[in-house]
């Protein structure tokens, strides 16, 4: 698991205890390991984050984005923490307030594919070793 700053943990316990419509609307549906057995955590401290939803098992973390997150310096932090995410090995997935809220069904479909294709992939990772700078493997020359 990631290490986080210590500093985070009192406000990320106030995020959980004031979590917007749309979180506890999808926080119902992947509490107590409902997709796939994988436990997911909200409001859960990552390095310098506090991100939405974390399932660790998955390497996946789910974002809600409220209408601040399309001002311009507002995706300039996305972008950062987003880059930080990946370069930890993390998927990060992101959803507007109004998708879950409207479409809850459609997410939660998104969501499901997304968590069986990161468990299949970390369960068997493609091999560097066997990959070219195109992407492709010595094996695919015919």
């Amino acid at each position: 698991m990631l290490n986080y700053d210590a500093k985070l943990k009192p406000k990320a316990r106030t995020l959980r205890s004031n979590m917007t419509d749309a979180e506890q609307r999808l926080w119902t549906r992947v509490r107590r390991k409902q997709i796939l057995d994988v436990q997911f955590y909200r409001q859960k401290p990552l390095g310098g984050y506090i991100v939405d939803f974390y399932a660790p098992k998955a390497s996946l973390v789910i974002e809600l984005d409220g209408g601040q997150h399309f001002e311009a310096e507002q995706q300039d932090y996305d972008q950062r923490r987003t880059e930080f995410l990946q370069q930890q090995g993390l998927m990060v997935l992101r959803f507007t307030n109004l998708d879950v809220l409207q479409n809850i069904d459609g997410v939660m479909e998104k969501i499901f594919v997304v968590v069986r294709e990161r468990l299949e992939y970390l369960k068997n990772p493609p091999n560097p070793l066997f990959q070219r700078g195109d992407g492709s493997s010595p094996d695919d020359e015919t």
